[in-house]
C-alpha cells in the first residue's frame, strides 16, 4: 500500500481503491498524481479501480484533468472503473471525456519525400480524372448543340455575351494600351541609338498581333470572367441549384457551362483584334515622341503586318476562350457545398 496526502491506493480482493483527500490547492499535484500512476502500473492482478470521496475540497477542470490521467491508465489495463462516489460535477466532466476520445492535434510532418510526392501524384491524378469527366461531357454537349437538341436559355448565352464581351472593353483597353506604350518605349530607346526608330513599329505591330494582344487577353479574362464563372456556378452549387436542375432532368452542362463556353469562344477572338488595335494605338503615342508621324506609322504597320500574324493571334485566342471557360466551370461545378 502507498499513500500520500492527496490519495490513498488501497488493494482489497483485485480492487484498487483510490481515496481522494484533502489539500488540492496545495503546489506539487501532477507529481503526487504521476506517484499514483505509478503505483497503478505495479499492480498487476486488479481488474477494478474505485475512486472513494473522503474529503476532496476541489472540484475544478484542474483535478478532473489529473484524475482522467489516472482513469484512462486503468482504461489502459482493462480495469473496471467506478466513478459513483466523486462529486457529481468531476463525475460528469470525467465521463464525458471517456465517451469522446483523445485525439491527436499534432500535424504529421514527418512523411518522406516518397511519400508526400505519392500523395500529391495521387491527388493529381484524381484530378486529371475529374476534368476528363467534365471534358467528356463538355463534348456530348456539344454535339447536341450542333444537332440542335442542347437545352438552355438564349437570352443567358447574350447576357453573358454581354459580361464577357462589351463590360470587359474598359480593362482591356487600359492594359492593352499600357502595353503598346512600354512595348513601343523600350524598344525604341534601342533602336534610336542605331538610326532605326521607325522599326519600334514593326515590333509592336508583330508581337501584339502574334503573342502580346491574345495572351494579355486571355490573363486579363482568366481573373476577371473565368473566376466569375466559377463563383457563379459555385454558389449555385452551394445552394443546391445545380441539384434542382438534375432534378428536372436539365443538363448542368448544356443549361450553365455551354452558354458560357460559346459566350467565350466568340468573344476572344474579338477581344483581341481590339487589344491588337489599341495596343499599336499605345505604341502610336510613343512613336511621336520618335519623329515618325501618324502616316509613317500606318504605312509602316500594314507593310509589316499581315494576314499570317494576325490569324496566329487569332487562332490562339480561340484557344484560351476555351481553357478560361472550362476552368472555370470546371472548378465552379467541383466546388462541392462550401464557399472556400
Amino acid at each position: 500500500m502507498s499513500t500520500n496526502r492527496l490519495i490513498s491506493v488501497k488493494s482489497e480482493n483485485g480492487t484498487l481503491r483510490l481515496a481522494l483527500g484533502s489539500g488540492w490547492r496545495q503546489p506539487g499535484l501532477v507529481e503526487q498524481v504521476v506517484q499514483v500512476i505509478d503505483e497503478i502500473k505495479r499492480s498487476k492482478d486488479h481488474s477494478q479501480l474505485v475512486f472513494k470521496d473522503e474529503g476532496l475540497d476541489r472540484d475544478d477542470a484542474l483535478v478532473s484533468g489529473l484524475l482522467l490521467e489516472i482513469v484512462e491508465e486503468g482504461k489502459a489495463r482493462d480495469m473496471d472503473i467506478d466513478l459513483n462516489d466523486l462529486p457529481e460535477k468531476i463525475k460528469k466532466l470525467l465521463e464525458l471525456s471517456l465517451v469522446v476520445p483523445r485525439q491527436d492535434t499534432k500535424e504529421d510532418s514527418r512523411d518522406s519525400i516518397v511519400v508526400s510526392l505519392g500523395k500529391y501524384m495521387s491527388k493529381g491524378w484524381e484530378h486529371f480524372n475529374d476534368f476528363m469527366e467534365f471534358l467528356g461531357e463538355l463534348i456530348v454537349a456539344l454535339g447536341r448543340l450542333i444537332r440542335g437538341k442542347a437545352r438552355f436559355q438564349r437570352r443567358d448565352l447574350w447576357l453573358t455575351m454581354q459580361q464577357t464581351g462589351v463590360e470587359a472593353l474598359p480593362i482591356v483597353s487600359i492594359i492593352s494600351i499600357l502595353i503598346g506604350m512600354i512595348l513601343a518605349f523600350v524598344g525604341g530607346l534601342q533602336l534610336e541609338k542605331f538610326g532605326a526608330a521607325i522599326y519600334v513599329v514593326d515590333l509592336v505591330g508583330i508581337a501584339m498581333a502574334r503573342e502580346m494582344g491574345c495572351i494579355m487577353t486571355g490573363i486579363i479574362m482568366s481573373g476577371r470572367t473565368g473566376a466569375a464563372f466559377a463563383a457563379q456556378i459555385g454558389s449555385m452549387n452551394v445552394n443546391e441549384e445545380v441539384d434542382a436542375l438534375e432534378t428536372l432532368t436539365l443538363s448542368p452542362m448544356e443549361f450553365l457551362v455551354l452558354p458560357r463556353m460559346l459566350a467565350m469562344i466568340m468573344m476572344m477572338p474579338l477581344l483581341t483584334i481590339y487589344s491588337d488595335l489599341l495596343g499599336c494605338f499605345g505604341s502610336a503615342i510613343v512613336a511621336l515622341s520618335l519623329d515618325i508621324t501618324p502616316a509613317q506609322y500606318i504605312n509602316q504597320l500594314l507593310a509589316a503586318l499581315d494576314l499570317r500574324h494576325l490569324s496566329i493571334g487569332i487562332g490562339k485566342s480561340f484557344l484560351f476562350g476555351i481553357i478560361v471557360a472550362s476552368a472555370g466551370c470546371f472548378y465552379g461545378l467541383r466546388s462541392g457545398r462550401s464557399s472556400a
